[in-house]
């Protein structure tokens, strides 16, 4: 069994190695491969920074829609020999995989959950529990921590506080954080970027939400959720109480 996990699980049919040169916006990224210089779609519209840096190993995943401007998706990039996969898509899937491991006894599992106002990643059934969970990628890591957004993000604001009406409902609740790499010590909300952000993930822990922090193992062409992380939260202050 153990052997089959480590395997992956596979995002990509085909995928080829290239060398980062330059994103001129959050949409497209140039890059250099064996067949020269390919323009690739960047799957994640966060800020990368520390990340896509020129002379960056890269791995781009081969559309076989004929039909599309670019060929290549740009979905993983090598950072002190290993790779992180930023494809924003690839949370769900590998944690639609893992989600039967994290929450035992699972009798239903729902993916694009709507309730109130939202619509949450994931609805899910033990038994006569149910319980949304919301998925959350992470590529952003510094100094062994992974930190959570890289730019400010009022929509994930927003699915914290619907977590919050979930409990108020009856429903479970849990925010889970798919770290897309493996190396870090623990996770973190990321105070600088977005304090607001910080302070709903805060109140929505003490509200009662979950908040789930798990490393992936990432290949070129797979990431597997792994182990739990340490979720580091500072205390609630009393403001945030109010």
């Amino acid at each position: 069994m153990r052997e089959k996990e480590d395997l992956g699980m596979k995002l990509y049919d085909e995928v080829i190695p290239g060398t980062f040169l330059e994103r001129p916006n959050r949409f497209i990224a140039h890059v250099r491969t064996e067949a020269g210089a390919e323009t690739c779609h960047v799957k994640n519209t966060g800020r990368c920074r520390e990340l896509l840096l020129p002379g960056a190993e890269v791995t781009l995943a081969v559309s076989k829609n004929p039909n599309r401007k670019t060929r290549c998706d740009l979905v993983a990039v090598k950072k002190g020999g290993l790779f992180i996969n930023m494809d924003s898509q690839a949370p769900n899937r590998a944690a639609a995989e893992a989600l039967p491991r994290l929450f035992p006894g699972l009798t239903a599992l729902r993916p694009e959950a709507a309730f109130g106002a939202s619509r949450l990643d994931f609805y899910l059934e033990q038994g006569e529990k149910g319980t949304y969970v919301e998925v959350k990628g992470v590529t952003l890591e510094e100094d062994g921590r992974a930190l959570f957004p890289d730019a400010p993000t009022e929509r994930g604001i927003r699915h914290l506080h619907e977590l919050e009406n979930c409990l108020r409902a009856g429903f479970g609740a849990a925010v889970l954080f798919v770290i897309q790499m493996k190396g870090v010590r623990s996770f973190s909300p990321n105070e600088k970027t977005h304090p607001a952000f910080a302070r709903a993930l805060r109140r929505a822990q003490a509200a009662g939400v979950a908040v789930l922090a798990w490393d992936c193992r990432v290949t070129p062409d797979s990431m597997t959720l792994d182990a739990p992380v340490p979720v580091r939260l500072m205390p609630v202050a009393a403001e945030d109480k109010l």
